[in-house]
């Protein structure tokens, strides 16, 4: 356990954040009374650390911004719950899998430079597990790059994380971007681009043959941006049973969100937006993978990894033409076998909840074959 519960947190992720991209994503905003001490100490903080952006930035232009990757990604695609944590963390034992790690999130502009620094101090602070699912958590593991674009460029879906009265905007425009400015999607595409090439310098330096491993939910209503940026890119993508996945959202923004919040709305409401744009990322999903060349992309459900997670690891080197299975396979097999004593939540669904799905969620679950209650 962290010296900071994550219930307690006196600050948000936002400290991670460029002067330039925080101004641009809290200008305007509404803060809530009781939030506005949570939000003066991350805006000092941040506009402290902001100082020492060039450093990194100088490196960057120096090692890597004319560097082409080697090979285009593999993303891991799904709604948020939906098991693509496990995925990741599954095929991120291949040592020539890079990734961006926790750390990174939240500090996006200290990798190259202050990370002796700054990294003790967070592993220090932060706590040990995540709230919603118990998960391990440190500095050093995969995780979703969404949390370091938040930080570094104001198109993220995660805004509405700390302005969840905008949640439904953020879902239109940067979410399923049906609603973004070519100039949102240029920023996103080069922040995004710039991101993976300084998460293969930290993770996998050295490295011969690597490529980057997205685990990433909001990518899953961008396809066609990523096709675009990466031609040949891989995908992953995971289905769950929507019952789950909508107590486990919820009970998610209720664990881990909330202590980020700059201002708030109800939890009927909140279960509303949760509804429609999970609705939203679906069709946004059923449209743009039509544009992911054959052979590039893999449907799978949550539920066949818990049953076979190592079969299933193989199936997608066979299937995807992923290089690297037999050098992987013995660490792979060795994580996976650590966690089959994990014990995951066990969901009871209501009433309530089981008719809210099924209004808002039917045809999804009729689609990809769950029972309906």
């Amino acid at each position: 356990m962290g010296l900071i519960e994550f219930s307690k947190l006196p600050v948000n992720t936002l400290v991670g954040a460029d002067w330039k991209t925080f101004k641009a994503e809290t200008e305007g905003q509404h803060i809530a009374k009781e939030k506005r001490t949570k939000f003066m100490l991350t805006k000092a903080i941040c506009r402290l650390l902001s100082v020492m952006t060039p450093l990194q930035e100088r490196r960057y232009r120096k090692l890597l911004a004319d560097k082409p990757l080697e090979h285009d990604p593999v993303f891991i695609l799904g709604h948020w719950r939906s098991g693509t944590t496990f995925v990741h963390n599954i095929l991120a034992q291949d040592p020539r899998f890079g990734y961006t790690t926790t750390y990174q999130t939240v500090f996006p502009h200290y990798i190259m430079a202050m990370q002796g620094l700054l990294k003790p101090i967070m592993t220090w602070l932060m706590p040990s597990r995540r709230p919603t699912d118990n998960m391990e958590l440190t500095p050093d593991q995969p995780q979703e790059e969404e949390f370091a674009l938040q930080n570094t460029c104001a198109t993220s879906y995660y805004l509405f994380w700390f302005f969840p009265e905008r949640m439904q905007e953020y879902c239109d425009r940067f979410l399923t971007m049906k609603k973004a400015t070519p100039e949102e999607i240029q920023d996103f595409k080069e922040k995004f681009d710039r991101l993976v090439k300084i998460s293969m310098w930290n993770s996998r330096p050295g490295v011969k043959d690597a490529q980057y491993l997205s685990k990433n939910p909001p990518h899953t209503g961008k396809v066609k941006t990523l096709v675009e940026m990466y031609p040949n890119a891989k995908f992953i993508f995971l289905m769950r049973n929507p019952y789950t996945v909508f107590e486990s959202s919820r009970s998610f923004i209720s664990n881990t969100i909330a202590p980020l919040e700059l201002n708030s709305i109800p939890l009927d409401q909140m279960e509303q937006n949760i509804l429609r744009n999970y609705l939203e990322l679906y069709k946004a999903y059923q449209e743009q993978k039509k544009c992911i060349p054959e052979g590039n992309l893999v449907e799978i459900r949550f539920e066949d990894v818990e049953k076979d997670a190592m079969g299933l690891a193989k199936r997608l080197y066979k299937d995807l033409s992923l290089p690297g299975w037999e050098g992987a396979k013995a660490n792979i097999e060795r994580y996976i076998n650590g966690k089959k004593g994990y014990k995951k939540n066990q969901y009871q669904y209501d009433p309530r909840t089981v008719q809210m799905v099924n209004e808002a969620l039917g045809e999804v679950l009729d689609e990809w074959g769950y029972d309906r209650l």
